[in-house]
């Protein structure tokens, strides 16, 4: 690239701060604004980036705005009248979206591709891991912080690539990968699409644009089309037959299972994974699944990388376990997610009191799947709920976290963030969950810290 500097607009997002990560290791000068300081921003900063949280030309280095040196990236959920971003491009500088950096980074690469509305963090962040213990490298641009990489992008040897394809804003079709997984696609981002109809639409484009000769590894309850036929087409399940699933499934003391992975030609027996929840049972089959496409053949291998991966940040992350009390958190923020959510910590727990704490996120989700979100949180035994978290989204009349309450049949209120803790000290329960995509993590160690009392 013959840009000297990279400029990021919104540089502390999850898949922002790994490009900028990218670029730092490549000896670029990095800079960026965000909204608020965030454990990752401080981690950029620590690293060799230059933030700031102003959204203030001024407040743009010098080096920064010399045109014929910098490149801008920016993610879609900057605002159209954000003063720095209208700045940069009346001046003319080159701009890029965050999408379109990881189609021109992954160029020449063999990328393994996985999309889907929920469940795509987790899958490619296991196969980062399993090329790096089973296949000897590769690199990876992750949706969430890997706890075995201790980050959100690795770098490692050899030429596969393992990205997550994001489908808001249809980022997703900068991408064509070599091996593409599609662990769902439900309905969402209803704001950007308009229609379910629409969103499968994108994802059978995303389809096909998977190199000739390719491969699709699609979960068995995935129904678009498929239109590609110079591809392979696998399909994967949880315990279905299908090309790749799993059998003799057995849960362990802690929630986490040990199970055999039926593929195409073999089976590996006694496959144990380090993390608990069925759901993730199936997302290491959907793993394998790709490094049986990309020739990594060694089950030994393959099933040290089970057990030995630890998870991602916020994705079924247990900080209490023991006989008496269970605190997990986790990143589920759309209504089939919370419902496979909760369905597994009820299979890990069983017969145990559940509370759920829910944080909605984005209006326009609360408004499109309000009834749905109600019929997921119904399957604890009790629930609070905060209110919306906005993000990008400024406030839709008559949207608030009520509208899903009203329609809740479990025991059911409303609390403010600052009562969180407080709240969760005096609801004791067996097993204490806290669900949401906006900031509700900031305040797991507290909760922690009092249900563990």
């Amino acid at each position: 690239m013959r840009f000297e500097n990279v400029y990021f607009l919104g540089i502390g997002g999850i898949g922002m701060s790994a490009i900028a990560r990218y670029f730092l290791h490549e000896g670029k000068g990095v800079a960026g604004y965000d909204k608020t300081s965030t454990p990752l921003t401080e981690a950029l900063e620590r690293e060799g980036a230059i933030v700031h949280y102003e959204d203030s030309v001024s407040q743009i280095p010098e080096e920064f705005k010399d045109i014929e040196k910098t490149l801008v990236v920016y993610t879609p959920a900057i605002p159209s009248d954000h003063s720095e971003y209208n700045w940069l491009k009346s001046e003319g500088f080159e701009i890029r979206k965050r999408s379109n950096m990881l189609g021109v980074i992954s160029k020449g690469k063999y990328v393994m591709a996985v999309a889907g509305t929920h469940g795509k963090t987790s899958v490619t962040t296991l196969i980062a891991w399993l090329n790096h213990v089973a296949g000897g490298g590769g690199s990876a641009f992750l949706g969430g912080i890997s706890v075995n990489f201790a980050s959100n992008m690795v770098l490692g040897s050899g030429n596969r690539l393992a990205v997550e394809a994001d489908e808001f804003d249809r980022s997703f079709l900068q991408l064509y990968p070599n091996v593409a997984i599609v662990t769902s696609a439900d309905a969402d981002h209803l704001d950007i699409y308009g229609t379910h109809e629409n969103v499968k639409i994108a994802f059978s484009q995303f389809i096909s644009q998977i190199e000739s000769g390719g491969s699709l590894i699609i979960n068995d309850r995935v129904d678009v089309d498929i239109t590609n036929s110079d591809i392979k087409v696998y399909r994967y399940s949880y315990d279905i037959p299908t090309d790749f699933y799993a059998e003799n499934i057995e849960l362990m003391d802690g929630g986490c299972y040990r199970y055999d992975i039926v593929c195409p030609d073999r089976t590996i027996i006694g496959c144990e994974l380090g993390v608990p929840g069925w759901v993730n049972v199936e997302n290491s089959v959907a793993a394998v699944a790709a490094l049986w496409v990309a020739g990594i053949e060694s089950e030994d291998l393959l099933k040290q990388g089970l057990k030995t991966f630890v998870g991602i940040k916020r994705r079924f992350e247990l900080y209490v376990n023991n006989p008496n009390r269970v605190y997990m958190d986790d990143y589920a923020h759309h209504p089939r997610e919370l419902e496979v959510a909760i369905g597994s910590v009820r299979k890990m727990f069983p017969g145990r009191g559940l509370t759920v704490v829910f944080q909605p996120h984005l209006y326009s989700r609360t408004l499109d799947f309000h009834k749905e979100f109600a019929e997921s949180l119904s399957l604890a035994d009790k629930v609070a709920l905060l209110p919306i978290y906005p993000a990008r989204e400024l406030p839709i009349e008559g949207v608030e976290s009520e509208i899903i309450a009203n329609l809740v049949t479990s025991e059911c209120e409303i609390i403010s963030k600052e009562s969180l803790v407080k709240w969760v000290e005096d609801n004791p329960n067996d097993v204490i969950v806290t669900f949401g995509a906006g900031d509700i993590d900031k305040y797991c160690a507290q909760i922690a810290s009092v249900v563990s009392c």
